[in-house]
């Protein structure tokens, strides 16, 4: 495995929620910073959250109080718990393992 691989992605109605959880490997992780980027259409890719090796964690102002970012280094894995999702939240997600890790993306679809 090269690349962090996402899953939990799919389509919710706003108010909904999602956990997305990002598969990684021991060597990618070690006590490296771990996170969540989104990019809508026409967008930039922006950082969501990110969750540093001794569990700091920052978050966008747009999902303070929403999301909810953790990893569990035993199973290598990174989540993003999303509540009350919002159209605007419609994007894909990539999961960042630092320094250069990157996940090919899983859409999350946020619609009436």
């Amino acid at each position: 495995q090269v690349q962090p691989v996402e899953s939990g992605g799919g389509l919710v109605q706003p108010g909904g929620s999602l956990t997305l959880s990002c598969a990684a490997s021991a060597k990618m992780i070690g006590f490296n910073a771990m996170g969540w980027y989104r990019q809508a259409p026409g967008k930039q890719r922006e950082l969501v959250a990110a969750i540093t090796g001794g569990g700091s964690t920052n978050y966008a102002d747009s999902v303070k109080g929403r999301f909810t970012i953790s990893r569990d280094n035993a199973k290598n894995t990174v989540y993003l718990q999303m509540n009350n999702l919002k159209p605007d939240d419609t994007a894909v997600y990539y999961c960042w393992v630092g320094p250069v890790y990157w996940g090919q993306g899983t859409q999350v679809t946020v619609s009436s």
